[in-house]
C-alpha cells in the first residue's frame, strides 16, 4: 500500500563526513560514513553546505525549502492501533543487533520486515539505528537498513506503490518530491520496477531544481544497479550545484548500494576527471577523494601520479 500522507516522509541517509567545504579536504583521508542520531538533520546539514558555497539570495532561497521540509517531517507521527509495542520492540531489538553484524537477527529482520509494515514506525531510537545500519561497512546491513526504513513508513513492495511514488515525485510539492525520491531509490533495490524507477530517476536529473537532483542522487546510490553510474559520473562533471557534485562522489565512491567491484568501474573516468582543467578546485578534491576510497590508495592529488599508479596496476 501506499504510505498515507500523514506520515512524514522518511529522511534520506545523513551526509558523509569528509566531502564538503567544512571537511577533510586534502588531507588523504577516505571518505568514511558518519552515524547520526536523527536523519532529520541531513537536512539541516545539507543545507550549511549549500549556503557554504553560495551568498545572498540563492543560499536563502535553499534555506527556505529545507525550512520547509523540515517542518513537514518534524509533524509528530499518529500512532495507531496497528502499532504495537510488542513489533516496535523487536523490530528495535533485532536491528540493533544487526548492525553488530548478529547473522541471525539480520535472517530474521528479512523474514519479519514485510509484517512489520503498519505496526512499526520510526521512533527516535529506530530512525537512529536505520541510520547506523544505512551508513554501515557491511553492504548487507544496509540491505536490512532498507527492509525495516521500507516497513517503517508503511511502503509496500508492489508496481503500484511505485507507480504512485514517481507520480509523487514528478507533481507533488516540494517534500513529497524529496521523500518519493528517496524511497523509490530503496525499492528499486529490492527489485521493485528497477530498470522502470531508475529511467525515471535518470530523468528527474534533468530538473531545474537542485534540492530535487540531488535527492534524485541520493536515491540512485540505493538502486546499486550498473546502470547508475554513468549518470553519476555525469553529475558529478556536469551539474551546476556544487552539493548535487558532492553527493555524486559520494555516492559513487561510499555511500550507497553499489558494490566495490562497481564502483571500480568508474575509476578509468574519474582519472580523466582529476586531469580536467574545465573542473573547480572542490569537484577536483571530491574527485580524489572518491578515488582514494574506491581503490584505498593514499596518492595525493595529483593527476599524473594517479595515472601513473593506474596504469602499473593494470598492466
Amino acid at each position: 500500500m501506499e504510505p498515507s500522507p500523514d506520515k512524514p516522509p522518511v529522511q534520506p541517509q545523513p551526509y558523509y563526513g569528509s566531502l564538503g567545504p567544512n571537511s577533510d579536504i586534502g588531507s588523504n583521508k577516505p571518505i568514511t560514513p558518519q552515524a547520526g542520531n536523527q536523519r532529520i538533520v541531513a537536512a539541516i546539514a545539507v543545507g550549511a553546505l549549500l549556503a557554504a558555497f553560495l551568498s545572498g539570495a540563492k543560499a536563502k532561497g535553499f534555506w527556505d525549502v529545507v525550512g520547509g521540509v523540515i517542518t513537514n517531517l518534524s509533524k509528530p507521527r499518529v500512532t495507531t492501533a496497528a502499532t504495537t509495542t510488542q513489533a516496535q520492540a523487536e523490530a528495535e531489538d533485532l536491528l540493533s543487533k544487526a548492525v553488530g553484524h548478529d547473522q541471525a537477527a539480520g535472517a530474521t529482520i528479512t523474514a519479519e520486515a514485510d509484517n512489520w509494515r503498519g505496526r512499526i514506525q520510526l521512533t527516535p531510537r529506530l530512525n537512529s539505528l536505520v541510520t547506523t545500519a544505512l551508513n554501515s561497512d557491511d553492504r548487507h546491513v544496509r540491505e536490512i537498513g532498507i527492509e525495516v526504513d521500507l516497513a517503517a513508513v508503511d511502503s509496500s513492495k508492489t508496481t503500484g506503490t511505485a507507480d504512485s511514488l514517481m507520480q509523487q515525485a514528478a507533481t507533488a510539492a516540494i517534500s513529497r518530491r524529496i521523500w518519493a525520491l528517496w524511497t523509490l531509490g530503496l525499492l528499486a533495490n529490492r527489485g521493485v520496477e528497477t530498470e522502470r524507477v531508475t529511467q525515471f530517476l535518470i530523468d528527474q536529473l534533468k530538473s531545474p531544481k537542485p534540492e530535487i537532483r540531488q535527492w534524485t542522487v541520493e536515491g540512485l546510490s540505493y538502486v546499486g544497479t550498473d546502470q547508475t553510474i554513468p549518470p553519476l559520473l555525469k553529475t558529478l562533471h556536469d551539474d551546476s550545484s556544487p552539493t548535487v557534485r558532492e553527493r555524486a562522489a559520494c555516492a559513487l565512491a561510499q555511500s550507497g548500494m553499489l558494490t566495490p567491484e562497481q564502483r571500480q568501474t568508474a575509476v578509468p573516468e574519474l582519472l580523466q576527471y582529476a586531469d580536467d582543467g574545465s573542473l573547480d578546485a572542490p569537484t577536483h578534491a571530491w574527485v580524489y577523494h572518491a578515488l582514494r576510497d574506491i581503490t584505498g590508495q593514499t596518492l595525493p592529488d595529483d593527476a599524473a601520479a594517479w595515472k601513473a599508479w593506474y596504469s602499473a596496476s593494470h598492466s
